[in-house]
C-alpha cells in the first residue's frame, strides 16, 4: 500500500478534508494539530542529520530536508502555533539550573537546546504536560509526546502519537535514522516520559 495514500487517509479524514500540512487549523484541537503536523512529516523525504547549526531566533530551523527525532517534534508542535526554540529558550534563561548538565554549557543555546531531548522532556515537565506512564495503549492519543531510552544504548529517542485509541496501538511519528515514519513503535523501547497538552497557554 503506498504511504502517502495511507497517511493522508488516516489524520486527514479525522479533519473532514481541510489542507493537509497546513499550520494550526482552525476549529481542530491543539492535540490534533499536532498529531497533523507530525504525520505532514512522514511525507517528505528527509536525511537524520544532528549537526550543530547556527539557527535564526524565533522560529529557526534545520533545513526541511534533514532532521533528528526532536525536529519532528518541533515542527509538529509549530504546525499547532508553539515555537518549541522559543519555548525552551526562553524558560532556561529563567530557569538554568532546573535543566539537564550533560552538555557541559554554563548558560542557555538557543541553537541546539531545543533539539535535545532531555531539555524538552524538562520543559513539558514544568509546563505540566506529564502523565503517569501506561501500560495500556488504549490510554494513548493523538497529539501526545511520548520520550524512551533505547535499549542497549540507554540514548534518548522522542516522538508524537498520531493516531488515537479508537484505531488500536496508536502510531507513532519519529526519525530514528531514516527520516520521520509512521511506526507502531509505543513500546518498542522502555517509555521515559508521556506529555499531554490540551492546550498550551
Amino acid at each position: 500500500m503506498d504511504r502517502r495514500w495511507f497517511l493522508a487517509s488516516g489524520l486527514t479524514a479525522i479533519v473532514s478534508g481541510q489542507a493537509f500540512g497546513q499550520t494550526q487549523q482552525a476549529g481542530i484541537s491543539f492535540p490534533l494539530n499536532v498529531a497533523i503536523g507530525a504525520e505532514a512529516r512522514a511525507l517528505k523525504n528527509e536525511t537524520y542529520d544532528p549537526a550543530y547549526v547556527r539557527l535564526v531566533y524565533p522560529m529557526g530551523d534545520v533545513g526541511d530536508d534533514r532532521g533528528v527525532c526532536t525536529d519532528t517534534v518541533i515542527r509538529a508542535f509549530r504546525h499547532a502555533g508553539v515555537d518549541l526554540q522559543v519555548e525552551v529558550h526562553e524558560d532556561m534563561r529563567a530557569h538554568f539550573s532546573a535543566y539537564p548538565k550533560a552538555w557541559g554549557l554554563t548558560r542557555p543555546d538557543r541553537n541546539i537546546d531545543h533539539r535535545r531531548v532531555p531539555n524538552i522532556e524538562t520543559l513539558f515537565r514544568r509546563r505540566g504536560g506529564s502523565r503517569r506512564v501506561s501500560e495500556l495503549a488504549a490510554d494513548y492519543g493523538a497529539g501526545d509526546v511520548v520520550s524512551w531510552r533505547l535499549s542497549g544504548s540507554g540514548l534518548p529517542h522522542i516522538g508524537v502519537v498520531t493516531r488515537s485509541r479508537s484505531m488500536g496501538e496508536p502510531l507513532i511519528a519519529h526519525n530514528i535514522g531514516a527520516g520521520t515514519k509512521v511506526e507502531r513503535v509505543l513500546f518498542a523501547w522502555p517509555i521515559e516520559g508521556w506529555f499531554r497538552f490540551e492546550a498550551w497557554t
